[in-house]
C-alpha cells in the first residue's frame, strides 16, 4: 500500500501519534507526515505511506492554509491558550487596529520559531528544552505571508484565515499581531484547511479510515504518488532506458523526448507505470535519478 492519504487530524493527539495510528489500523510498516500540527489543531495531515515517503519533500505545493481563534489580553509560555499564563492586560483595541494590526506582517518577513515547537538544535527538540525550563537563542526565519485575514471579531476576540509558506508559525503570527497592538495574544484554536496540495475537502477522519478499511475501500481515498506530483512534467522513456533509470543510471537528455526545461520530470516506463522523477539540470545534458519510485 503505497502513496499519501489526506487525515483530518483530531484535537488532543501529537501528529506522530495520528501516524502511528494510521499504521496500525492499516497495517503498513513505514508512514509519515508531510509537516507537524500542535496538538490541539485539527485539519490537513498528509500521510505518506511506504514508498510515498520517499518523495515529501518533491511534493511541489509548499504553501499552508490555516483558520486560528486568537485571543487579546495575555500570554503564555507556548503562544497558545495551552500554556502557562505569562502576563495579561486589558484589550482597549478597537477592529481596525487588528486590521491594521495584522495587515502589518503580509508579504516576507522573518520569524522568530517558539521554543514550543518540534525544531531541532544540537539534535534536541525546542519543546524538549522548553520543557525542562530551558530557552535557547533561535535565529529568525525569513517567512511568506500570502494572505492573511481578520474576521468575526468579538470583545478580545478574532478569527484569523492565512496562507503562508512551510516553516511558518500561526502561534508565532498571533503573538507578533498581540505584541504590535500592545496587548499580547495567544491562539485558542487551530485547523490547518490546506497543506502540500491537499485540502480539507480530502481529508478523511480516523474512524472513517477504520471503516474503510474494514471494508477493503481504502484505495478510495489513497493518492497515487505521480498524481500528488502532477505539477511536473510527464515523460515516457523506452523500456532499455527505463531499466536504466530504476537502476539508478542516468539518461542522456539527446535520446530523450519530451524534455523542454530544466527540472523535474516525472518518468514512465512504456506501459505507463510510475518509474520516478527525474531532474534535469541547467546544462542539459543528461536526465539524473531523483528519486527511484518502488511500490511498497
Amino acid at each position: 500500500m503505497t502513496g499519501f492519504l489526506c487525515i483530518d487530524k483530531p484535537a488532543g493527539l501529537t501528529s506522530f501519534a495520528v501516524v502511528r495510528r494510521v499504521r496500525g489500523i492499516l497495517g503498513v510498516k513505514k508512514a509519515g507526515h508531510t509537516g507537524t500540527l500542535d496538538p490541539m489543531a485539527t485539519g490537513v495531515l498528509p500521510v505518506a505511506l511506504s514508498g510515498a515517503s520517499r518523495f515529501i519533500e518533491l511534493l511541489p505545493a509548499k504553501e499552508k492554509a490555516y483558520t486560528a481563534r486568537v485571543r487579546l489580553g495575555l500570554t503564555t509560555d507556548t503562544l497558545d491558550i495551552t500554556g502557562r499564563v505569562l502576563t495579561t492586560c486589558p484589550v482597549r483595541v478597537s477592529p481596525d487596529e487588528i486590521r491594521r494590526a495584522a495587515a502589518r506582517f503580509l508579504g516576507d518577513s522573518e520569524q522568530l520559531p517558539p521554543m514550543y515547537s518540534a525544531l531541532s538544535q544540537n539534535g534536541v527538540r525546542l519543546y524538549e528544552l522548553a520543557r525542562r525550563g530551558e530557552t535557547v537563542e533561535r535565529k529568525p526565519r525569513p517567512v511568506h505571508i500570502a494572505v492573511l485575514e481578520v474576521t468575526d471579531i468579538a470583545d478580545d476576540e478574532f478569527t484569523l484565515t492565512a496562507t503562508v509558506s512551510a516553516g511558518t508559525y500561526i502561534r508565532s503570527l498571533a503573538h507578533d499581531i498581540g505584541q504590535a497592538l500592545g496587548t499580547g495574544a495567544v491562539l485558542t484554536a487551530l485547523r490547518r484547511t490546506a497543506a502540500n496540495g491537499f485540502t480539507k475537502t480530502q481529508c478523511v477522519t480516523l474512524e472513517t479510515l477504520e471503516r474503510l478499511q474494514s471494508e477493503g475501500r481504502v484505495s478510495e481515498v489513497l493518492h497515487s504518488v505521480d498524481a500528488c506530483l502532477g505539477a511536473y512534467p510527464a515523460l515516457t522513456v523506452t523500456a532499455p532506458q527505463a531499466v536504466r533509470f530504476h537502476n539508478g543510471g542516468e539518461l542522456a537528455a539527446e535520446r530523450l523526448k519530451g524534455l523542454c526545461a530544466p527540472g523535474l520530470y516525472r518518468v514512465y516506463a512504456p506501459d505507463g507505470g510510475f518509474l520516478g522523477v527525474g531532474s534535469l539540470p541547467a546544462d542539459g545534458e543528461s536526465l539524473l535519478v531523483k528519486r527511484v519510485f518502488a511500490d511498497g
